[in-house]
């Protein structure tokens, strides 16, 4: 249908340890949209992408995507998924170059050239073929970030992205997001990085209604 919104979400609430973090929670995710997530540590944010990843039951609510009844481990939204949380998710025997093989070769097929360019762009170019347990938290979550210069994926949910990044990576990945929304591609994210070089950025603060923050 036309203008259907990539995502809905609808009166979500989320409760953890008999705590309420949200409640009534509605918001559209179009397609080339870039939503950031914002509020008080403690209201909630890594919860919400967690929920909308599949990873975390809700209390009460509606998800939709595309037009659909979204239920966890729906195999047509997680096949358009790239979901980078906290943790970097990789294997820490495995080299960069290996850990992101083995991750292309489950979605897409391995690619290595494009592998050895992602981690140069993510600034690991250096380091390609060390095992990532003698590697610093710092670069063992580049290696999970630089699926972001391989993906082919719809919908991108990205928690605090920008955390051990210098400034050229911040930038590069900037220019990456950017350039993922103007190819109808959607992101998700949270982040205490000023992102206000973002054009279309919308910024929903939770407790309150969404909004779009003028470009710079």
């Amino acid at each position: 249908m036309p203008n259907t919104p990539l995502l809905s979400v609808r009166q979500l609430s989320c409760e953890r340890e008999d705590r309420l973090l949200f409640t009534h929670l509605a918001f559209d995710l179009q397609a080339g949209d870039i939503l950031q997530i914002k509020g008080p540590n403690g209201s909630g944010k890594t919860s919400l992408l967690r929920i909308l990843a599949g990873l975390l039951p809700y209390a009460e609510g509606e998800l939709y995507w595309q037009g659909e009844a979204l239920h966890p481990g729906e195999p047509s939204f997680l096949s358009q998924l790239l979901f980078i949380g906290h943790a970097p998710g990789i294997k820490a025997e495995l080299t960069p170059i290996e850990n992101l093989l083995w991750y292309q070769d489950m979605h897409q097929g391995a690619d290595q050239h494009a592998v050895i360019q992602a981690l140069t762009r993510i600034g690991l170019g250096q380091f390609l073929d060390v095992p990532a347990y003698s590697l610093s938290a710092g670069q063992q979550r580049r290696i999970a970030l630089a699926r972001i210069y391989l993906s082919a994926h719809t919908l991108w949910i990205l928690d605090e992205p920008f955390t051990a990044i210098d400034v050229q990576g911040v930038a590069d990945l900037e220019q990456c997001i950017q350039a993922h929304a103007a190819q109808g591609g959607s992101v998700i994210l949270t982040s205490h990085h000023a992102l206000d070089t973002l054009a279309g950025l919308k910024v929903l603060t939770l407790g309150q209604a969404m909004e779009e923050v003028p470009h710079a």
